[in-house]
Protein backbone atom coordinates (compact mmCIF):
# COMPACT_ATOMS: atom_id res chain seq x y z
CA UNK A 1 0.00 0.00 0.00
CA UNK A 2 1.00 3.61 -0.34
CA UNK A 3 -0.12 7.20 1.07
CA UNK A 4 -1.46 9.48 -0.61
CA UNK A 5 -0.80 13.23 -0.14
CA UNK A 6 -2.99 15.87 -1.67
CA UNK A 7 -2.45 19.54 -1.87
CA UNK A 8 -5.03 22.11 -1.82
CA UNK A 9 -5.50 25.78 -2.12
CA UNK A 10 -8.82 27.33 -2.31
CA UNK A 11 -10.56 24.18 -3.54
CA UNK A 12 -13.87 23.54 -2.53
CA UNK A 13 -15.10 22.57 -5.63
CA UNK A 14 -12.97 20.01 -6.48
CA UNK A 15 -11.61 18.46 -3.16
CA UNK A 16 -14.87 16.28 -2.45
CA UNK A 17 -13.60 14.31 -5.84
CA UNK A 18 -10.43 14.19 -5.50
CA UNK A 19 -10.74 13.05 -1.85
CA UNK A 20 -12.99 10.23 -2.91
CA UNK A 21 -10.85 9.22 -5.84
CA UNK A 22 -8.06 8.73 -2.99
CA UNK A 23 -10.07 6.65 -0.57
CA UNK A 24 -9.09 3.45 -2.65
CA UNK A 25 -5.35 3.87 0.11
CA UNK A 26 -6.04 3.47 3.94
CA UNK A 27 -3.99 6.82 4.34
CA UNK A 28 -4.77 9.69 2.57
CA UNK A 29 -3.41 13.30 4.02
CA UNK A 30 -5.05 16.69 2.53
CA UNK A 31 -2.09 19.06 2.95
CA UNK A 32 -3.67 22.79 2.64
CA UNK A 33 -2.37 26.28 1.74
CA UNK A 34 -4.18 28.11 4.47
CA UNK A 35 -7.16 28.01 1.98
CA UNK A 36 -10.05 30.71 2.85
CA UNK A 37 -13.13 29.13 1.24
CA UNK A 38 -14.67 25.67 3.04
CA UNK A 39 -11.82 23.21 1.29
CA UNK A 40 -11.03 22.48 4.93
CA UNK A 41 -14.62 22.11 6.22
CA UNK A 42 -15.49 19.76 3.43
CA UNK A 43 -12.70 17.46 3.56
CA UNK A 44 -12.91 16.74 7.11
CA UNK A 45 -16.18 15.26 6.64
CA UNK A 46 -13.89 12.08 5.06
CA UNK A 47 -11.69 9.78 6.98
CA UNK A 48 -8.65 11.91 6.28
CA UNK A 49 -5.89 13.68 8.25
CA UNK A 50 -5.79 17.50 7.36
CA UNK A 51 -2.95 19.59 7.92
CA UNK A 52 -2.16 23.34 7.17
CA UNK A 53 0.83 25.15 6.25
CA UNK A 54 1.74 28.66 4.91
CA UNK A 55 2.26 28.46 1.12
CA UNK A 56 5.96 30.04 0.54
CA UNK A 57 6.41 27.97 -2.99
CA UNK A 58 5.41 24.85 -4.55
CA UNK A 59 8.91 23.30 -4.12
CA UNK A 60 9.24 24.49 -0.61
CA UNK A 61 5.25 23.56 0.26
CA UNK A 62 6.04 20.10 -1.20
CA UNK A 63 9.40 19.76 0.13
CA UNK A 64 8.10 20.73 3.78
CA UNK A 65 5.06 18.23 3.52
CA UNK A 66 7.70 14.85 2.55
CA UNK A 67 9.66 16.17 5.52
CA UNK A 68 7.15 17.71 8.60
CA UNK A 69 4.25 15.33 7.50
CA UNK A 70 4.61 11.49 8.69
CA UNK A 71 2.71 8.76 6.77
CA UNK A 72 2.02 5.07 7.47
CA UNK A 73 4.00 3.74 4.33
CA UNK A 74 7.26 4.14 3.13
CA UNK A 75 5.47 5.18 -0.90
CA UNK A 76 3.51 8.12 -1.68
CA UNK A 77 1.79 9.38 -4.21
CA UNK A 78 1.31 13.14 -4.90
CA UNK A 79 -2.42 14.19 -6.21
CA UNK A 80 -3.13 18.04 -7.17
CA UNK A 81 -6.76 18.64 -6.22
CA UNK A 82 -8.08 18.87 -9.73
CA UNK A 83 -7.08 15.86 -10.39
CA UNK A 84 -8.05 12.20 -10.09
CA UNK A 85 -7.13 8.70 -8.60
CA UNK A 86 -8.23 6.24 -11.17
CA UNK A 87 -9.24 2.56 -10.36
CA UNK A 88 -6.47 1.85 -13.26
CA UNK A 89 -3.85 3.83 -11.76
CA UNK A 90 -3.90 2.74 -8.23
CA UNK A 91 -4.09 -0.80 -9.28
CA UNK A 92 -1.04 0.12 -11.21
CA UNK A 93 0.63 1.56 -8.07
CA UNK A 94 0.37 -0.74 -5.51
CA UNK A 95 1.60 -3.52 -8.09
CA UNK A 96 5.11 -1.41 -9.26
CA UNK A 97 5.71 -1.06 -4.99
CA UNK A 98 5.40 -4.72 -4.72
CA UNK A 99 8.67 -5.40 -7.44
CA UNK A 100 9.81 -2.05 -7.59
CA UNK A 101 13.09 -1.49 -9.84
CA UNK A 102 13.32 2.74 -8.83
CA UNK A 103 12.87 4.85 -6.34
CA UNK A 104 10.08 6.79 -8.07
CA UNK A 105 7.81 6.85 -10.98
CA UNK A 106 6.35 9.42 -13.55
CA UNK A 107 3.05 9.34 -14.61
CA UNK A 108 1.24 11.25 -17.68
CA UNK A 109 -1.73 13.40 -17.24
CA UNK A 110 -4.71 13.48 -19.04
CA UNK A 111 -5.32 17.50 -19.64
CA UNK A 112 -9.46 17.54 -19.40
CA UNK A 113 -10.63 21.50 -20.57
CA UNK A 114 -14.20 22.20 -22.08
CA UNK A 115 -15.65 19.08 -21.35
CA UNK A 116 -13.27 17.05 -23.26
CA UNK A 117 -9.44 15.38 -23.27
CA UNK A 118 -6.70 17.65 -25.12
CA UNK A 119 -5.00 15.36 -26.20
CA UNK A 120 -2.90 16.70 -28.90
CA UNK A 121 -1.95 19.96 -28.08
CA UNK A 122 -1.02 19.15 -25.02
CA UNK A 123 2.04 16.80 -26.10
CA UNK A 124 0.62 13.81 -24.44
CA UNK A 125 2.05 12.21 -22.79
CA UNK A 126 3.48 14.84 -20.26
CA UNK A 127 4.88 13.37 -16.89
CA UNK A 128 4.86 14.45 -13.59
CA UNK A 129 6.81 12.22 -10.63
CA UNK A 130 4.10 11.56 -8.64
CA UNK A 131 4.89 7.88 -7.12
CA UNK A 132 8.27 7.70 -5.05
CA UNK A 133 9.54 6.58 -2.08
CA UNK A 134 9.19 9.35 0.50
CA UNK A 135 12.78 9.44 1.85
CA UNK A 136 14.55 9.33 -1.71
CA UNK A 137 12.79 12.84 -3.09
CA UNK A 138 12.81 16.04 -2.65
CA UNK A 139 11.68 19.21 -4.34
CA UNK A 140 13.03 22.69 -6.01
CA UNK A 141 11.61 25.83 -7.01
CA UNK A 142 11.41 26.59 -11.15
CA UNK A 143 9.26 29.08 -12.24
CA UNK A 144 5.88 28.98 -11.30
CA UNK A 145 6.15 25.34 -10.52
CA UNK A 146 8.51 23.07 -9.10
CA UNK A 147 11.29 20.31 -9.98
CA UNK A 148 12.21 17.20 -8.54
CA UNK A 149 15.70 15.91 -7.06
CA UNK A 150 15.66 12.46 -7.13
CA UNK A 151 18.47 9.69 -4.99
CA UNK A 152 18.15 7.07 -7.27
CA UNK A 153 16.75 6.24 -10.40
CA UNK A 154 13.40 6.54 -11.65
CA UNK A 155 10.86 4.47 -14.51
CA UNK A 156 7.49 5.08 -15.97
CA UNK A 157 3.82 3.98 -15.41
CA UNK A 158 1.18 3.00 -18.16
CA UNK A 159 -1.47 4.18 -16.55
CA UNK A 160 -2.17 8.10 -16.41
CA UNK A 161 -4.41 10.66 -14.63
CA UNK A 162 -7.22 12.89 -15.50
CA UNK A 163 -6.15 16.96 -14.79
CA UNK A 164 -9.20 19.04 -14.83
CA UNK A 165 -7.22 22.39 -15.12
CA UNK A 166 -10.52 24.61 -15.47
CA UNK A 167 -12.88 22.77 -12.93
CA UNK A 168 -13.30 26.20 -11.54
CA UNK A 169 -14.36 28.48 -14.50
CA UNK A 170 -11.69 30.39 -16.90
CA UNK A 171 -11.68 33.31 -14.86
CA UNK A 172 -10.08 31.24 -12.10
CA UNK A 173 -7.60 29.79 -15.04
CA UNK A 174 -6.55 33.13 -16.35
CA UNK A 175 -6.12 34.81 -12.48
CA UNK A 176 -4.09 31.62 -11.55
CA UNK A 177 -2.11 31.95 -15.09
CA UNK A 178 -1.67 35.92 -14.43
CA UNK A 179 0.48 34.92 -11.33
CA UNK A 180 2.13 32.06 -13.18
CA UNK A 181 3.57 34.17 -16.13
CA UNK A 182 5.20 36.62 -13.36
CA UNK A 183 7.24 33.77 -11.68
CA UNK A 184 8.06 32.01 -14.85
CA UNK A 185 9.20 35.90 -16.38
CA UNK A 186 11.59 35.76 -13.38
CA UNK A 187 12.46 32.43 -14.29
CA UNK A 188 13.08 33.43 -17.98
CA UNK A 189 15.26 36.25 -17.26
CA UNK A 190 17.57 34.49 -14.76
CA UNK A 191 18.06 31.36 -17.43
CA UNK A 192 18.81 33.91 -20.41
CA UNK A 193 21.38 35.86 -18.38
CA UNK A 194 22.73 32.41 -16.24
CA UNK A 195 21.69 29.37 -17.78
CA UNK A 196 22.52 27.50 -21.50
CA UNK A 197 20.73 25.12 -23.78
CA UNK A 198 21.31 21.82 -23.26
CA UNK A 199 21.88 20.37 -26.68
CA UNK A 200 22.81 16.96 -25.85
CA UNK A 201 19.84 16.48 -23.71
CA UNK A 202 17.58 18.14 -26.21
CA UNK A 203 18.70 15.56 -29.03
CA UNK A 204 19.90 12.62 -27.28
CA UNK A 205 17.74 12.85 -23.72
CA UNK A 206 17.58 9.63 -22.03
CA UNK A 207 13.69 10.40 -21.27
CA UNK A 208 10.40 12.70 -22.81
CA UNK A 209 10.72 14.55 -19.39
CA UNK A 210 15.07 15.20 -19.93
CA UNK A 211 14.29 15.95 -23.49
CA UNK A 212 11.30 18.49 -23.12
CA UNK A 213 12.99 20.58 -20.28
CA UNK A 214 15.92 21.13 -22.64
CA UNK A 215 13.45 22.32 -25.22
CA UNK A 216 11.82 24.74 -22.74
CA UNK A 217 15.62 25.86 -22.49
CA UNK A 218 15.62 26.57 -26.07
CA UNK A 219 11.84 28.11 -26.65
CA UNK A 220 13.28 31.08 -23.83
CA UNK A 221 15.22 31.62 -26.64
CA UNK A 222 13.14 31.72 -29.87
CA UNK A 223 11.89 35.24 -31.38
CA UNK A 224 8.09 35.66 -31.48
CA UNK A 225 7.45 32.76 -29.14
CA UNK A 226 3.35 33.26 -28.36
CA UNK A 227 2.88 33.06 -32.13
CA UNK A 228 5.60 29.72 -32.73
CA UNK A 229 3.96 28.18 -29.40
CA UNK A 230 0.38 28.19 -31.52
CA UNK A 231 1.72 27.35 -34.59
CA UNK A 232 3.33 24.62 -33.18
CA UNK A 233 0.46 23.26 -30.65
CA UNK A 234 -2.60 23.88 -33.22
CA UNK A 235 -0.88 22.45 -36.27
CA UNK A 236 1.90 20.68 -36.10
CA UNK A 237 0.94 19.20 -32.60
CA UNK A 238 -2.81 18.65 -34.29
CA UNK A 239 -4.66 20.68 -31.75
CA UNK A 240 -7.16 21.59 -34.82
CA UNK A 241 -8.04 18.00 -34.20
CA UNK A 242 -9.19 18.80 -30.72
CA UNK A 243 -12.13 20.97 -31.96
CA UNK A 244 -13.54 24.06 -30.20
CA UNK A 245 -11.74 22.84 -27.19
CA UNK A 246 -8.11 22.66 -28.64
CA UNK A 247 -8.35 25.80 -30.36
CA UNK A 248 -9.65 27.76 -27.13
CA UNK A 249 -6.27 25.87 -25.55
CA UNK A 250 -3.97 26.77 -28.20
CA UNK A 251 -5.14 30.26 -27.63
CA UNK A 252 -5.04 30.68 -23.82
CA UNK A 253 -1.46 29.34 -24.03
CA UNK A 254 0.25 31.63 -26.51
CA UNK A 255 -1.45 34.43 -24.56
CA UNK A 256 0.07 32.90 -22.04
CA UNK A 257 3.11 32.88 -23.62
CA UNK A 258 2.59 36.85 -24.85
CA UNK A 259 2.03 37.61 -20.86
CA UNK A 260 5.26 35.83 -19.86
CA UNK A 261 7.37 38.06 -22.64
CA UNK A 262 5.75 41.42 -21.16
CA UNK A 263 6.66 40.62 -17.64
CA UNK A 264 10.21 40.01 -19.04
CA UNK A 265 9.87 43.16 -20.45
CA UNK A 266 9.03 44.67 -17.24
CA UNK A 267 11.43 43.35 -15.42
CA UNK A 268 14.22 44.20 -17.88
CA UNK A 269 12.72 47.87 -18.17
CA UNK A 270 10.55 48.98 -15.33
CA UNK A 271 12.37 47.60 -12.75
CA UNK A 272 10.47 48.19 -8.64
CA UNK A 273 12.22 51.07 -6.57
CA UNK A 274 15.15 50.37 -5.28
CA UNK A 275 15.29 46.74 -6.82
CA UNK A 276 18.57 45.68 -8.22
CA UNK A 277 18.71 44.15 -11.56
CA UNK A 278 20.04 40.71 -10.38
CA UNK A 279 17.26 37.84 -11.24
CA UNK A 280 17.14 36.59 -7.51
CA UNK A 281 16.86 40.12 -5.77
CA UNK A 282 14.24 40.88 -8.56
CA UNK A 283 12.59 37.94 -7.58
CA UNK A 284 12.33 39.08 -4.06
CA UNK A 285 11.03 42.23 -5.06
CA UNK A 286 8.25 41.32 -7.78
CA UNK A 287 6.94 38.68 -5.75
CA UNK A 288 6.12 40.24 -2.78
CA UNK A 289 3.42 41.87 -4.98
CA UNK A 290 1.90 39.44 -6.41
CA UNK A 291 -0.71 37.15 -5.04
CA UNK A 292 -0.81 33.19 -3.80
CA UNK A 293 -1.51 31.14 -6.60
Amino acid sequence: MFSIYILTHNEEIDIAACIESALQSDDVVVVDSLSSDRTVEIASHYPVRVVQHRFESHGKQRTWMLQEVPVKHEWVYILEADERMTTELFQECLQTIEQAEHVGYYVAERVMFMGRWIRRSTQYPRYQLRLFQREKVWFSDYGHTEREVVEGSTGFLQATYPHYTSGKGLSRWIDKHNVYSTNEAIETVRQLDQGTVRWRSLFFGKSEVERRRALKDLSLRMPLRPIVRFVYMYFFLGGLLDGRAGFAWCTLQAFYEYLILLKVWEIRNMPLPNAPHSPDRVEEAVVSQIPKA
